[in-house]
This record gives C-alpha cells, structure tokens and sequence, in this order.
C-alpha cells in the first residue's frame, strides 16, 4: 500500500508550484472529491471528465449574447435597407409615369414625403431660359455656386438662400442636393444646369459622411425622365 507524500509545509504555506506539481502526480485524489471541485466552480462528470461550471458557463453566455447582438445589429440594418431600396424602387416607378415637367416636380415632392418621410423635394433649373411651372428658378452659376465647380453632390445641413422647398421650408433642417443636367427636346443649348433637392426635418438626416446613392439614383431617374418633353417658352 503506497502512502502519499505530505504537502510541503513552511511557516510561509505552501507555494503554488509544489501545488502544481503534487496535483499532476496525484489527479485522482483531486477528481474524487467532488464538495471540493463543486466549491471551486467545477462539476465532475464520471471518472477523467469534469466541466468548468457557472464561471465557464456565464463567460459563454456572454460571448453569444454579444454574437447575437451584433447578428441582430446587421440584421436590421440589412431590413433597412431592403426597405429603402424597395421604396425607391416604387418612387422610381411612380417618377416614370408622370405625364409632363409639371407633374414630374409634383410627384417627386410626393414621393419624397409619402415614402420617404422627408419635408419635401424639388427641382431646380438655371436661367436663362424658360422654366417649367412647379420647378425652381436658379440664378446662372448658381449649381457651381452650391456644389462646386466639378462638384456632384451635397449633403449637410440648411442654410439661408436656398429657398426651394416653398412652404415647407421652415421645416428642412438638412438638405441634400444633387447636380443634373438634362437635356430637353429642341432646345438650343445642349444641356440645363440643375438640381434635384431634398429636405429632411431632421439635422441628421443628410449629412456628410452619407452615402447618397438613392437620392442620387432618383435625381439620375428625375433628369431621364424630364427629358421627355421640351421646354415652352
């Protein structure tokens, strides 16, 4: 009958290699006292087998709560934008069927608050030159004034002058404008400087570090569309 070793005992207590060590050389002694692994956190599960119990447990819990709010967190994002992408779809739709300039403007403003929730959206050409009724007058230069020369796009907040949202103006706190230049049937010049504007209530609703592909995307449909007709003095 083999007799185990005593622990090394010195008035400053064992340290922990010697623990370390006396454990390895004898594991079973450990395995077969469960009150004391279930006081440390561990569980055994028959002989060689023993499982990390609630702090284990609770660590992995963790970790996949965390998994699933970052899954949840992609996941309405991805439903957001499968739904911004199918309302502009069917804003692009009701932009095609519009029957001249004037009614183009009109749905485009509809569109922008019905589907969108924004303040409203207008059109906006550069003079000189007759101007569809519902659109917006713009002084000449007046496109390179607010987005730069080479500029496209312009997303941030209001600012005094821009007056194209009529009586929903006071309620834009940010804007997004977007540059077109269509090309109308019988004109004399090749091309109009012009906007395709929207306004949110909101001041976060278009800022700069946006992508603005949808937006952009309608204005592209906008300036197709109005091509369709000429312009009557």
């Amino acid at each position: 009958m083999s007799v185990l070793p005593d622990l090394p005992t010195e008035d400053t207590g064992p340290h922990w290699p010697e623990i370390r060590a006396w454990l390895q050389a004898y594991p079973q002694i450990l395995l077969d006292d469960r009150s004391l692994l279930e006081e440390v956190g561990l569980k055994p599960h028959g002989r060689n087998v023993v499982e990390f119990g609630r702090a284990a447990l609770t660590r992995l819990e963790e970790v996949a709560e965390r998994e699933a709010d970052a899954r949840k967190r992609i996941e309405s994002i991805a439903r957001a934008n499968f739904a911004a992408q199918t309302q502009t779809h069917v804003a692009a739709l009701d932009l095609l069927e519009a029957r001249n300039l004037s009614d183009l403007a009109r749905r485009l403003d509809a569109v922008a608050q019905g589907r969108f929730g924004l303040s409203g959206a207008a059109v906006a050409l550069e003079k000189p030159g007759p101007v569809p009724f519902g659109w917006r007058a713009l002084d000449e230069d007046r496109v390179d004034g607010l987005l730069g020369e080479h500029g496209l796009t312009w997303l941030g907040p209001n600012f005094d002058g821009l007056n194209l949202f009529g009586a929903s103006e006071d309620q834009v706190r940010s804007v997004a404008l977007i540059r077109m230049a269509p090309q109308f049937p019988g004109a004399e010049t090749t091309a109009r400087p012009a906007l395709c504007a929207f306004g949110s209530p909101e001041e976060d609703g278009f800022t700069a570090t946006m992508g603005c592909e949808l937006v952009a995307f309608i204005a592209r449909v906008v300036e197709r569309t109005a091509e369709r007709w000429p312009l009557l003095g």
